[in-house]
């Protein structure tokens, strides 16, 4: 069984002024490729959220890939295919879920298709408003 992390908190592991930085940080260096895993997603939402944070100096984009490339290099990335976007929609879509916590559903029809057994997220209300089913596995690091 995998673990699986969010982007809230692969974003926390990279950004050192981060409030969660240290104990996301701890958790993702523990993590192992083969037990840990993320929605692939969540590789372009890390490097969106980390070339577009308003610090000095800015991000440039060759270092958020190093980011990038650090979760890839952890943690296996994990794709959804058609099939299963188009049912995490209809499944979202049926729970009542809008607006962006439709990204939210599509992270954790991921973390689902692997199995996850825990659920990394700095997220945990909307996570376990999605998915109540799953609300034991949703924690924090």
């Amino acid at each position: 069984m995998m673990e699986f992390f969010d982007t809230s908190v692969l974003v926390a592991a990279f950004r050192g002024g981060h409030a969660n930085h240290d104990v996301s940080l701890k958790c993702f260096a523990a993590a192992e490729k083969k037990h840990a895993a993320c929605a692939v997603h969540s590789l372009a939402e890390v490097y969106a959220v980390m070339t577009s944070l308003a610090v000095k100096p800015l991000i440039p984009p060759e270092q958020a890939l190093l980011f990038v490339g650090e979760a890839w290099a952890r943690l296996t990335p994990i794709s959804l295919t058609a099939e299963e976007y188009m049912s995490a929609l209809q499944r979202a879509a049926s729970r009542g879920v809008s607006g962006g916590r439709i990204y939210d559903s599509l992270l954790l029809a991921a973390a689902t298709k692997c199995n996850a057994r825990v659920i990394y997220t700095w997220n945990l209300k909307h996570f376990q408003s999605i998915a109540p089913d799953l609300a034991e596995r949703i924690q924090t690091p």
